[in-house]
């Protein structure tokens, strides 16, 4: 019989982190980590979720996290650990749990037996590198925050060499049909004849941003590799692999 899991949150958040917005139960219980919304559906369906000590069976039933008690099993309580990972993304994977296409995702890359844990951000198909996983949603919040959060940084290959000018232009930013888009800050790492690479940091992190923010100076990536979050460096992890985050790599990331 499968254990229950009492809504508990780690140590790391706060009181303060509990928010009133509501959320459907199955799309809570995905986000606490404890399961995928369409495993948390099927359970919910069956009986096997509790809030507030009630049974309930609507997957889109509204809940508080942080403030509702969510119970999820027949069995006894348990206290969900805090977990977190990075995995050095390989190009080609979906960031997501499953595709309908059948394509190859980052869980692809992390054990079957491994907890629930939630990709912290995203990495596109075209983009590789360090991408985080976690089970508390509160966490992955203040690192995704664009007001709070850490800064990303990435090494980007470009299909042409700039000069001094259209760096100067590429650091003012540029307005495209999503909006004004900029880097927090734009070096040259290195040139060839006819490509370079740069260092983006971004403060923020929208939708395809280092793409749009290229696209509209008609500079084409040829690559684009997420190399470190905040103070915490990808490092030597090889493509494909994963690592639990220690305590000296979450102390990086707070104090960021």
């Amino acid at each position: 019989m499968a254990c229950s899991f009492r809504l508990t949150y780690s140590t790391r958040m706060t009181t303060a982190s509990a928010s009133s917005k509501r959320h459907g139960l199955a799309r809570a219980i995905s986000k606490m980590g404890l399961a995928s919304r369409t495993e948390a559906a099927r359970q919910i369906m069956g009986g096997m979720v509790r809030v507030n000590g009630k049974i309930i069976r609507d997957p889109e039933y509204p809940v508080r996290m942080g403030l509702d008690r969510i119970e999820t099993g027949a069995g006894h309580a348990e206290t969900r650990q805090f977990m977190a990972i990075m995995l050095n993304k390989p190009r080609g994977l979906l960031t997501t749990r499953s595709d309908e296409k059948q394509r190859a995702t980052v869980y692809d890359y992390l054990p079957e037996d491994m907890p629930w844990l939630s990709p912290v951000g995203r990495l596109d198909k075209a983009s590789e590198g360090l991408l985080l996983f976690c089970n508390d949603p509160a966490w992955a919040a203040g690192i995704t925050s664009p007001e709070s959060g850490p800064d990303k940084t990435y090494h980007v290959q470009i299909d042409c060499v700039p000069d001094q000018g259209l760096l100067k232009r590429l650091r003012a930013g540029v307005q495209t049909e999503v909006g004004f888009l900029a880097a927090k800050r734009i070096e040259l790492l290195r040139q060839g004849q006819k490509n370079a690479w740069l260092e983006i940091v971004l403060d923020e992190g929208r939708n395809r941003q280092i793409r749009r923010l290229l696209e509209g100076f008609d500079i084409g990536v040829l690559r684009l590799i997420r190399t470190a979050i905040g103070a915490l460096p990808l490092g030597s992890l090889p493509k494909g692999q994963w690592r639990k985050l220690t305590e000296d790599d979450l102390t990086l990331l707070n104090h960021a």
